[in-house]
């Protein structure tokens, strides 16, 4: 576990305790993020089915100078690791502009970010690198000032969290902008629900581990004893709220002990266990949510298919200045 999620245990452990006692039991996904994890990820990325970051390097190749012509930024902030290709499209296309100056990536994962960085200082010799280890729905007042900053939240990242956390977020990032700052997002947009399943349920078994992983960290971490044998994992399309409901059914009533929160959690069989939501956009929502943080789109793209879509987003004036 890194040394952010040691150091923010407090407050995990009570989302952890609250969410394993909902009605449908819950573990925050933060738990899938541990190295082992973020290394996993970064396998997912690469697989045939998980289409989301070559749709979204595929906008962004089209885009980027665009982008950068359009925000002349002198600093990338990124939130959480993304795909590192898709972000050195960014990094490239601001230091051709001339405007890069630093890069800030944030992320919960310090190995993930430590690789990364160095991987980018050698890359950039000329741009400050400044990584920051934490979450992004709660440290964004870590993130430094000065410049015209263009935040990036690519991988549609955003779709991991639910309606009133993406309301929450929103109104975080807007309330941190200042004039000549920008935000761009990626999202996957709502299509075929077989290619959507396909791209959760990979056959060589790289997104299954990943979720298992979860389960680990949280016995190593939180002395429990989630036995993988009584899990199925499960990834499927909720059709009522678009998006791809990943987690577990247990295969047989069983309890299950977490002895750092003095709790003892009793399954049914067949019972649900969520690790995490995976939200698909149409453009309408997608504005609307951003309207609502008083975040404006300026440019929204696809890919050629209309897989995915890069948002393109300015913060909106308070009434009345």
């Amino acid at each position: 576990m890194s040394r952010t999620l040691i150091a923010q245990r407090p407050a995990l452990y009570e989302a952890t305790l609250r969410s394993l006692q909902a009605e449908l039991k819950e573990l925050p996904s933060v738990w899938l993020y541990d190295e082992g994890g973020s290394r996993l990820y970064e396998e997912i990325t690469r697989l045939p089915d998980y289409y989301l970051p070559r749709r979204e390097g595929e906008i962004l190749r089209a885009r980027v100078a665009t982008i950068a012509g359009r925000t002349q930024a002198t600093t990338l902030v990124e939130l959480g690791a993304g795909n590192a290709k898709n972000t050195r499209l960014l990094l490239d296309a601001l230091e051709n502009a001339g405007t890069l100056e630093r890069f800030v990536p944030l992320d919960v994962s310090e190995q993930t970010l430590r690789e990364s960085a160095e991987e980018i200082a050698a890359a950039y010799p000329g741009v400050s690198i400044e990584p920051i280890v934490g979450d992004f729905e709660r440290d964004l007042d870590l993130l430094p000032e000065g410049g015209r900053r263009l935040i990036a939240f690519l991988g549609s990242t955003i779709g991991n969290l639910y309606p009133e956390q993406r309301a929450s977020l929103l109104t975080a990032v807007a309330d941190t902008l200042v004039p000549g700052d920008a935000v761009l997002i990626g999202v996957d947009l709502v299509k075929d629900v077989a290619r959507l399943e396909a791209a959760y349920n990979d056959p060589q078994g790289v997104t299954e581990a990943f979720v298992r992983n979860a389960l680990t960290a949280v016995n190593r971490e939180l002395d429990a004893t989630f036995d993988q044998r009584r899990f199925l994992y499960q990834a499927r399309w909720d059709p009522e709220h678009e998006w791809m409901d990943i987690g577990f059914r247990a295969q047989e009533a069983h309890a299950v002990s977490i002895r750092r929160l003095g709790i003892e959690l009793t399954f049914e069989r067949d019972e649900p266990l969520r690790v995490e939501i995976s939200s698909k956009f149409r453009r309408e929502r997608f504005e609307l949510e951003a309207a609502r943080a008083r975040l404006r789109v300026e440019s929204w793209w696809t890919d050629r298919a209309g897989d995915f879509a890069v948002a393109l987003l300015f913060p909106e004036p308070f009434a009345g200045s």
